[in-house]
């Protein structure tokens, strides 16, 4: 079969960053209901790490409050206004490193879920991790907990502006096989193997 009718893989090479949204307002069940298709995401045990706050119509001057007083650099406040929803996504920071990072993971991929899910509904997503987003102060004034990690601020909206697919390199491009399982040590003691590029 051609790629392109496989509606997975076309879902992911269609999807748009979008950063121009409509003013049109989001119905919250259509947000709930996005979000009920993210949690599918794969997560170990099935901890199910993450939580959402959702800033909508009058709280959005939450976030654009935040943003505005720990910022860098300046920000137009109507601008930020306009965006129609933020979603923050959160999980709790797990005080042993492989579940703290396996629970990271697992918030990434719900992130990568909502983006196809949304897309193949006509809403459009942008994935924020600006500096701002790492301050205590946003944080805080944002509702994220100190025991918790802010995995991404998601603006929200029905795309104004559809921008043009970008490039990406080939995966074989990055790609290392492996054709042995004999180890090769070199004199220094490191181990490599015999591989294709």
């Amino acid at each position: 079969m051609e790629p392109s009718l496989y509606p997975i893989a076309q879902a992911i090479r269609d999807r748009r960053t979008i950063k121009k949204f409509k003013p049109d307002p989001i119905p919250l069940e259509l947000i709930r209901e996005l979000l009920d298709v993210a949690v599918w995401a794969p997560n170990h045990g099935l901890r199910e790490p993450w939580r959402f706050v959702l800033y909508m119509e009058e709280g959005k001057q939450v976030v654009v409050d935040a943003i505005l007083q720990n910022a860098m650099k300046k920000r137009d406040p109507e601008l930020l206004l306009r965006i129609p929803a933020y979603l923050l996504v959160i999980v709790h920071e797990d005080s042993r490193q492989r579940e703290r990072e396996e629970d990271y993971a697992a918030a990434c991929t719900l992130i990568q879920n909502f983006q196809l899910a949304a897309w193949e509904r006509g809403l459009g997503v942008v994935w924020k991790t600006e500096p701002f987003t790492y301050q205590a102060g946003f944080l805080q004034a944002v509702g994220v907990r100190a025991e918790e990690k802010l995995v991404g601020m998601l603006q929200l909206g029905f795309p104004e502006v559809i921008p043009e697919a970008r490039a990406r390199t080939a995966a074989n491009d990055k790609l290392t096989v492996i054709h042995s399982n004999v180890a090769l040590e070199d004199k220094k003691g490191n181990v490599t193997v015999t591989a294709d590029h």
